[in-house]
């Protein structure tokens, strides 16, 4: 009991504690092309959406984590002001597909969670912490896929309402 609760209290320190910054990808840049397996039980390829619509992929630690249980919450209640606008909203992190699966369903989420464990799409935008879970970080990305945006100051209990506050200032 004391060990799973250190390790959880450690975990929590080193994301708090380390800047949450992407280097690598920059707004301007050209989105790194994907394709993921989602909770839907469909695939997603980023290059399918280029030319027709703006993406928001936010990225996320670990599902079931208080933090990521509120910004699931958050895209659940209020996704659908994104889907008025137009814009195709994904969720993403390195956990198995069964477990965001799993994930979506607990907390009804009617949006594809995008399962990223072989982490090679989370390097490629630099949101790989530590070789084990992605950052919590918020991808805009335009119509032509280039990156509008980058949020590394995510507030899960407001993420969905940010991103529509965001998309609108960006008019993308």
């Amino acid at each position: 009991m004391i060990l799973k609760a250190t390790s959880a209290l450690l975990t929590i320190i080193i994301f708090v504690l380390t800047p949450l910054s992407t280097d690598a990808l920059e707004p301007g840049d050209i989105a790194p092309d994907f394709t993921l397996q989602s909770s839907d039980g469909n695939s997603y390829t980023l290059s399918d959406y280029i030319g027709n619509k703006s993406v928001v992929l936010a990225w996320f630690p670990r599902a079931f984590s208080p933090g990521c249980t509120l910004e699931c919450k958050s895209f659940a209640e209020y996704g659908h002001l994104l889907e008025e606008m137009g814009i195709t909203y994904f969720m993403a992190s390195t956990d198995s597909i069964k477990r965001v699966v799993k994930f979506a369903k607990a907390l009804d989420a009617q949006f594809p969670i995008l399962s990223d464990p072989k982490k090679q799409v989370s390097e490629k935008y630099d949101v790989l912490f530590l070789g084990m879970a992605s950052k919590r970080v918020t991808f805009y990305i335009d119509k032509e896929g280039k990156i509008a945006f980058i949020d590394n100051n995510v507030r899960p209990k407001t993420a969905a309402q940010d991103i529509v506050q965001k998309v609108t200032e960006l008019a993308i």
